[in-house]
C-alpha cells in the first residue's frame, strides 16, 4: 500500500509541509501504509498547465514522468491546502488540470486544509466542488480541517495548545485509518475495469 502526500502551498517552509510531514510519519509510524510519499508545491515545480500537455509535447513528458510514475503507483492521497483569500492555491488548481484519470481516478483522498486562523472551510468546499470532474478522484467523506495551525504539530511540544495538538493528532490518525479501508474498498473497483470506458471519458 502506498498513500501519496500532496502538499499544496508554494511557500518554502509552509505549514502545510509542516502537516504533510506529521502525515508521513503518522503514515509509516502506525502501519497505515508501507510507503508513503510527499510532493511539494513548494517554489511551483510544475508550469501552468498549456496545450502542450495534451499533444504530448516533449517538455511536459520529461517533467511529468516521475510525477505519473509516482501517482499511478499510489492507491490513496492526502490532499493538503491552505486557505489563501479564501481559497486554494493556483498551484494545487494547477495540479489538478495536469493530473488524469490515469494517475489519480477511482482512488480515495483525504482533504486537510490548513488556517493560520478560524479558516480552512473554503478549500475543503472548492475542492469538492470543482478539482475532481475529470481525473476522478474520490474524495472520502472525511476532511480535517486544521485551524490555528501554527499552534499544533510543532516537533516542540512547547510551542504546541496542548488540547488542540492532542485533538488533531487523534483526529488526522483516524481520518488515516479511514482512507486507508476507502483505500482496500476501491481497490478491487478498479481491477473490475468497470471504471475504464472511452465512450464516458469525461465527467458530466
Amino acid at each position: 500500500m502506498k498513500i501519496t502526500i500532496i502538499s499544496g502551498s508554494h511557500r518554502p517552509g509552509s505549514q502545510s509541509h509542516k502537516v504533510a510531514d506529521h502525515v508521513r510519519k503518522t503514515l509509516l509510524d502506525e502501519g497505515i501504509c508501507e510507503q508513503a510519499e510527499i510532493f511539494s508545491l513548494e517554489n511551483n515545480p510544475l508550469p501552468l498547465w498549456d496545450q502542450g500537455i495534451w499533444e504530448g509535447e516533449e517538455k511536459w513528458e520529461t517533467l511529468l514522468a516521475p510525477l505519473r510514475q509516482t501517482l499511478r503507483e499510489s492507491d490513496a492521497f492526502v490532499i493538503i491546502s491552505p486557505e489563501w483569500h479564501g481559497q486554494v492555491p493556483a498551484g494545487l488548481k494547477n495540479f489538478f488540470l495536469i493530473v488524469g484519470k490515469n494517475e489519480v481516478g477511482h482512488k480515495p483522498a483525504l482533504i486537510i486544509t490548513v488556517s493560520s486562523a478560524d479558516g480552512g472551510a473554503y478549500p475543503v468546499a472548492e475542492l469538492r466542488m470543482s478539482s475532481y470532474k475529470n481525473n476522478r478522484i474520490c474524495y472520502i467523506p472525511e476532511q480535517v480541517i486544521i485551524r490555528n495551525v501554527e499552534s499544533v504539530l510543532n516537533a516542540d511540544p512547547t510551542d504546541n495548545n496542548k488540547d488542540a495538538d492532542s485533538y488533531f493528532r487523534e483526529r488526522i490518525l483516524w481520518s488515516l485509518q479511514v482512507l486507508r479501508a476507502y483505500a482496500d474498498a476501491l481497490k478491487p473497483v478498479r481491477e473490475s475495469g468497470i471504471t475504464s470506458n472511452d465512450q464516458f471519458g469525461f465527467g458530466m
